[in-house]
């Protein structure tokens, strides 16, 4: 039997196992052998990492063939209009091509959500919502790209789901194993 592991990775912390002397990786959150990350979460974005032992299903996850959606939790400064979130929707003309159309709306901040360390810069005179995107692809650092390209720069990335899994319960630095 395969096993994925689901982590809420921090803020900072790198998507490897092995040390860079910079940043907390992995391995000071997850001492379970033989598990492999499936895909990458940059070092300044939060949230949903999976890990397995099946190579088969890490090729699954990350291959862009297979469209397995992957929903963020994107606190942006400003307020989206619905101009912005058309254009979300329609896909975003960026440097290395168009993004596929995004399934997104305005949310009002998580529930569960968790303080990050370091906060998030705050401007008294510019408010700061919250969206809701999936995405079906990963072009590096594409959220983040995609909500720029619109006028709305990401301020804090979490991602919150990848097919039928997700965060709740998890708090960050926590997972959980299952078995697939």
């Amino acid at each position: 039997m395969n096993r994925i592991l689901l982590f809420n990775k921090p803020y900072g912390v790198i998507c490897q196992f092995s040390r860079d002397g910079m940043h907390p990786t992995l391995a000071d959150y997850i001492a379970v052998p033989d598990v492999y990350p499936a895909g990458r979460l940059d070092t300044d974005s939060e949230g949903l990492l999976l890990l397995t032992d099946d190579g088969k299903l890490q090729h699954q996850i990350t291959d862009p063939k297979h469209k397995l959606p992957k929903t963020y939790w994107v606190q942006v400064e400003g307020i989206p209009d619905e101009a912005a979130l058309e254009s979300l929707r329609h896909g975003v003309k960026l440097k290395d091509g168009m993004t596929l159309p995004a399934e997104t709306g305005v949310i009002e901040e998580p529930a569960s959500l968790w303080p990050r360390t370091p906060p998030i810069r705050f401007r008294a005179n510019i408010p700061a919502s919250w969206l809701e995107l999936t995405i079906c692809e990963g072009k590096n650092r594409q959220v983040r790209r995609m909500t720029a390209a619109v006028g709305f720069p990401t301020l804090r990335l979490i991602r919150y789901r990848i097919g039928d899994w997700n965060l709740d319960g998890l708090e960050p630095g926590g997972w959980r194993l299952e078995q697939t």
